[in-house]
């Protein structure tokens, strides 16, 4: 399989794009893929829940960017999850600066992946919850990008900003950049504007929205605290259960597309 690199984007906050970002990458690693999971978050919420204190760290994914470290030096490789681990802290948001007025602003994190693809299955990118700089790098470094979202009013007019920001990548730095998925997060079918958003975003994404839904779940919400993925907090948790179905649903539609069945 080539390997795949997924930005996981939302310039909405607490949608579950962090929660979906460390749960996505323990998930396919259970499938035995190879993963490295990229925080590009200034917040390091998937770092620490990844079990890195981000306030201990030496190096981080902001040295990278600002080419004074190399990647060997960077990577984490953390004893309670199974993937390696660009770690985040609150330096990156000098980031935002630096990469305002330097060369190759766009694609610096481009240059880092595609050295280094080779050795992953998957490349999962954590962006920060705004349209920035640094959501612009991971969408210029992406494949493709998967849109975690609540089924909640104006959902689907916060995702018209988002959409905007992709088609404008895609002509301008990253023309084989797409959807990868729509992921309703903090799922309640019991609320009638659930069933409604869901109409609409079937109405408007069609295939393109996954079938896995990820409800609401204690344990999931617990697990970040642990230093944990929810599959290595508690394997039985709904939470932990779902995210394996959405590695399974992404691998299926991978060998489907492989094998010419399209679902587009």
């Amino acid at each position: 399989m080539v390997s795949k690199v997924l930005a996981i984007a939302n310039q909405k906050g607490g949608v579950g794009k962090t929660t979906t970002s460390v749960n996505l990458a323990a998930s396919l690693r259970v499938t035995l893929k190879s993963v490295l999971l990229i925080d590009l978050d200034p917040q390091g919420n998937a770092t620490m829940g990844s079990g890195i204190d981000k306030n201990a760290l030496e190096e981080s994914v902001y040295d990278l960017l600002t080419h004074e470290s190399e990647f060997d030096d960077v990577v984490a490789r953390p004893e309670n999850v199974d993937y390696d681990l660009l770690p985040a802290n609150g330096d990156l948001v000098a980031a935002e600066v630096d990469l305002v007025t330097g060369e190759n602003r766009e694609t610096r994190l481009r240059e880092i992946v595609e050295a280094v693809r080779q050795r992953y299955d998957f490349v999962v990118i954590d962006c920060p919850p705004s349209l920035n700089m640094l959501t612009i790098n991971a969408l210029a470094a992406a494949d493709g990008v998967v849109i975690p979202m609540q089924c909640e009013y104006y959902a689907l007019e916060g995702l018209s900003a988002l959409m905007d920001t992709i088609s404008t990548i895609k002509e301008r730095l990253n023309p084989e950049l797409k959807i990868e998925g729509i992921l309703r997060t903090m799922y309640d079918p019991r609320n009638k504007l659930t069933t409604e958003v869901n109409g609409q975003l079937f109405n408007y994404f069609g295939d393109a929205v996954y079938r896995t839904v990820v409800p609401r779940n204690v344990r999931l919400a617990e697990a970040p605290s642990y230093g944990k993925p929810a599959i290595k907090y508690d394997k039985r948790s709904r939470g932990a259960i779902a995210y394996l179905a959405l590695a399974g649903e992404m691998l299926r539609r991978y060998d489907e597309a492989a094998a010419g069945i399209s679902r587009f």
